[in-house]
């Protein structure tokens, strides 16, 4: 049965590309899409967390988050302080290279992403690292995973998880991301299911 619950699509910094696994799947699949921003490469993670909840609370629907690189950063913090109603909105999370910002090759530009706040998230989420990520050590995204509550899955020599790195269409991400919809599905019927 194809997956049908709703996906926001939250690219990093400078946008998604045409090439980016985010902008594919977002053409794939009607039920998914794009959060935008105003300011791309020098943003404040208020304003992310800001435009966040405002499409959150725009809908009345429950949704998955596909985010990437300092959109994971915008995710926790958004949790960290999201309105019950609004948290109780998103039901999964696919957090994909989360770029470190405190980290010695973030750039410079965006302010108030770290620190990365250290919570538990409310929903079921995948952390999906890379051994060789210039913008996180594998360590620190083992902290995150640990800290918010995670799956991890670790890929070998990934880079960090973009058109770059050869990560087009990337099937095996969204059958990552339709395993959290179908998690969904299931808390539906059995709301005490745990995977």
């Amino acid at each position: 049965m194809p997956a049908t619950i709703p996906v926001l699509i939250l690219p990093g910094l400078g946008n998604s590309g045409p090439d980016h696994w985010q902008s594919h799947w977002e053409l794939r699949d009607s039920s998914i899409d794009r959060v935008l921003q105003d300011e791309w490469d020098a943003p404040s993670c208020s304003s992310w967390v800001a435009r966040l909840d405002e499409a959150l609370a725009a809908r009345s629907d429950e949704v998955v988050l596909a985010a990437h690189s300092s959109a994971c950063a915008l995710v926790v913090h958004w949790a960290a302080m999201a309105p019950e109603e609004h948290l109780a909105r998103v039901r999964g999370a696919l957090l994909v290279a989360p770029s470190d910002p405190e980290g010695a090759n973030y750039p410079e530009g965006p302010v108030g992403f770290g620190p990365m706040p250290s919570l538990a998230l409310p929903f079921a989420s995948i952390v999906v690292a890379s051994s060789d990520d210039r913008y996180v050590t594998l360590p620190r995204a083992r902290e995150y995973a640990a800290a918010w509550g995670s799956r991890l899955v670790v890929l070998e020599n990934a880079g960090h998880i973009n058109a770059a790195s050869g990560f087009g269409g990337w099937p095996e991400g969204y059958a990552m991301l339709n395993s959290l919809r179908d998690r969904v599905h299931t808390r539906t019927h059995n709301i005490a299911h745990r995977s």
